[in-house]
């Protein structure tokens, strides 16, 4: 061994040994990460108004209030009633949707609501690469700070698909998840699928009673079987007149081990044909059905829709590599490999905690029936727990459960695409409920509650009782202790905060001065690959320095082995 390669290793050993004896002589400092250092932003969303939080009529539809942090634009909820042709220009400009979004016409049965209905649904991306600038355009964050790549099915928009030409912010219409549909039994449907992306799409509807082809063209949504991929510039149409109720499910059926991941996924709902049955035809980013069916009321005080879906990052930040479509075809589906993928992202509603506090609460009071429509439409299973409540399942991929058989859980399985119906009552009885408070729901499988491995995050919401409500619509946590203010930062999703450095006034769980070292993965990489490349540069000196050496060894190596041989002979 050569004595420069001795020297390395008599150095190495004697920095670790002085730094292992100087660690146990001496804790380092305790150093608290300040407030003040960091990006910090207002737990509700200060863009949307407290006045669409109260129950009002527009155009006649009556809208129920949602008290949570940030409700749905009422003006949505009325246009998704009546249809963008049923509506004045007033309130359709405060909505951004395309004046032929939604086409409500024929009362064909004579029942007083209309049964031919046109949905318009285009294909955007979200936090996809800009050619113009460094960075993402349109932006969309699941939590503060996070933006995975995403595709979606988006109600046909009007104007930009940024707020304004100053911000590179998602117009609200175009975000995760795709808009829930929700149509009535024996309604005559068209959804017409515009495609304005740089790939080929479509639609399947699954669970969906529709037939397998409509006037020559597919309608099935699926490339192997029934129809050509709609190529970019294209548009469709899927027609059913659905004859079963229930929850289902649409989604993309090109290349679905990527497109369903990236988001093109949503909730379609069947309800109960009614008289007078106005029907609330889109649900934007889901929760709250704020204009329940007639049907919905006969049985129960509040409906919410529950979309969960979890994303890869890797799968995601294809998109913000490449401009050429061909680049990012070559990515996705020769070289993406989905056996080897992992979930990384997990939403509720398209957010993650705690965004999912701000739309996605079930928000209750003591002696409710509430009706829950559940999806799961990730790549893996999942495990809902209610706390403090036992729900009933009613249906299972729209089908109702028989009565005698429907039993009543704490957690719920739900497979990949699978859907549950269940039936929340709040009677303080021990088994429905045990009583008024801030109740978690959350998807139990322990990574389900992370957003890219960091804790507490994930699909997290909870049952609250409006006793436990906040003025601002969150849950009120003040008087228990409980401060949430960091996890609405980007750096404690960015892992540069210490999770439980304010348990104590002295900050026992601070981070420790000298020790603690942010590094992303790319950072990580980098001197992985420099310290290869030390290694294998030292390999090379001790080769060429040792070369001589290293010659006489091999030539008394052969002779060595000839003399065996001769003497073998």
């Amino acid at each position: 061994m050569s004595n420069f390669i001795r020297t390395i290793i008599v150095i190495v050993y004697l920095v670790c040994a002085s730094g292992g004896a100087y660690a146990s002589s001496k804790l380092p400092e305790t150093i608290r990460v300040e407030s003040a250092a960091l990006t910090s932003e207002p737990p509700c969303d200060p863009k949307i108004p407290p006045a669409w939080r109260d129950a009002q009529v527009i155009e006649g539809v009556k809208i129920d209030a949602d008290p949570s942090c940030s409700p749905d634009n009422p003006a949505w909820i009325a246009v998704a009633v009546k249809g963008t042709n049923n509506v004045s220009m007033d309130t359709l400009m405060q909505t951004h949707f395309s004046p032929d979004a939604i086409i409500k016409t024929d009362d064909l049965d004579g029942d007083g609501d209309p049964d031919r209905i046109v949905i318009k649904l285009e294909i955007m991306e979200l936090n996809g690469k800009s050619p113009d600038f460094p960075g993402q355009v349109p932006t969309f964050d699941i939590a503060p700070g996070v933006q995975p790549g995403a595709w979606v099915f988006a109600p046909k928009t009007s104007g930009m698909s940024t707020e304004n030409f100053e911000s590179v912010r998602a117009t609200p219409l175009i975000r995760l998840p795709s808009p829930v549909i929700r149509v009535e039994q024996g309604d005559i449907v068209q959804i017409v699928l515009e495609n304005t992306h740089y790939f080929p799409h479509s639609i399947h509807l699954h669970g969906v009673d529709h037939p397998f082809h409509y006037e020559f063209n597919g309608n099935d949504g699926v490339p192997q079987t029934s129809e050509m991929e709609l190529m970019p510039g294209e548009r469709r149409i899927y027609q059913f007149q659905a004859r079963e109720t229930g929850t289902m499910f649409y989604h993309c059926h090109v290349q679905t081990h990527t497109h369903l991941s990236m988001g093109l996924a949503g909730i379609i709902v069947v309800e109960e044909n009614r008289p007078n049955n106005w029907l609330q035809t889109l649900n934007i980013g889901g929760g709250h059905v704020r204009h329940r069916s007639v049907a919905i009321k006969e049985d129960f005080d509040r409906e919410y829709d529950l979309h969960y879906h979890s994303m890869d990052k890797e799968l995601g930040d294809i998109i913000k590599e490449y401009n050429d479509p061909r680049l990012t075809a070559r990515d996705m589906n020769r070289r993406y490999q989905i056996n080897n993928a992992t979930e990384d992202y997990f939403t509720i509603n398209g957010l993650s905690f705690p965004y999912s506090l701000r739309e996605s609460l079930i928000i209750v009071d003591p002696d409710e029936k509430i009706k829950l429509r559940l999806l799961n439409s990730g790549s893996e299973s999942i495990a809902i727990h209610t706390h403090g409540h036992h729900a009933m399942i009613t249906h299972y991929d729209g089908v109702e459960h028989n009565p005698i058989a429907q039993i009543m859980r704490d957690v719920f399985d739900l497979a990949p695409a699978q859907r549950l119906d269940l039936k929340l009552e709040t009677i303080n009885d021990g088994r429905h409920s045990y009583g008024e408070g801030d109740w978690l729901i959350h998807d139990h499988r322990e990574k389900g509650i992370t957003t890219n491995g960091m804790a507490e995050g994930g699909s997290m919401s909870s049952i609250v009782y409006t006793s436990y409500l906040g003025e601002n619509g969150l849950p009120d946590t003040s008087h228990f202790g409980v401060n949430l203010d960091h996890f609405f930062t980007k750096e404690y999703w960015e892992r540069k905060v210490p999770v439980w450095q304010d348990l104590d006034e002295a900050a026992t769980f601070g981070a420790a001065a000298g020790r603690t070292i942010n590094l992303d993965t790319a950072t990580r990489n980098i001197l992985l690959y420099a310290l290869g490349g030390l290694l294998a540069g030292l390999l090379l000196y001790s080769i060429f320095v040792g070369r001589s050496h290293i010659k006489q060894y091999a030539a008394a190596l052969i002779l060595r082995i000839r003399g065996k041989k001769g003497g073998k002979a």
